[in-house]
């Protein structure tokens, strides 16, 4: 089973050309570096899906707070 956290992209703090970039991610507050070269276009405030430290899809707001809800109730159950 394969798991994407949804989180928010904070700042690019690394920049080799157009397309690798590194930057950190915030999930509820917890910060973490994420490779973003698989969403070139997200951009600074975006909602992104984070799978094993890359990013791996842009998703709204809405759905990002309707996921971790899920998420986090699925914790209180186990």
């Amino acid at each position: 089973m394969c798991l994407a956290v949804p989180g928010q992209l904070k700042k690019v703090t690394m920049q080799l050309d157009e397309t690798f970039r590194i930057g950190n991610v915030s999930f509820e507050g917890i910060i973490k570096e994420v490779n973003l070269t698989l969403v070139p276009e997200a951009k600074e405030g975006d909602y992104v899906l984070v799978h094993v430290g890359a990013a791996i899809g842009i998703i709204d707001e809405e759905e990002a707070k309707r996921t971790m809800a899920v998420l986090k109730e699925m914790g209180e159950e186990i």
